[in-house]
């Protein structure tokens, strides 16, 4: 998985009705883009510090502005 700044992380339920836990990716700690990533939950602000497991995918966005870390 690879991912930079800006992204969306989306996680899918696990269980039968649950909804994806989406959040934006706000730092990518290895140049080559690689987890873990520090991700801002967009359901409640929180920030944490991800290692996507294989329901995980990442959603680029659009990078014209977006500043690196």
């Amino acid at each position: 998985m690879i991912a930079r700044v800006g992204d969306r992380l989306v996680l899918k339920g696990v269980h039968l009705g649950d909804l994806p836990h989406v959040g934006v990716i706000t730092a990518v700690r290895h140049a080559d883009g690689s987890p873990p990533y520090e991700v801002r939950w967009l359901d409640d602000g929180r920030y944490a510090l991800v290692f996507p497991g294989p329901e995980a995918h990442v959603e680029p966005a659009q990078h014209g502005n977006v500043g690196h870390r």
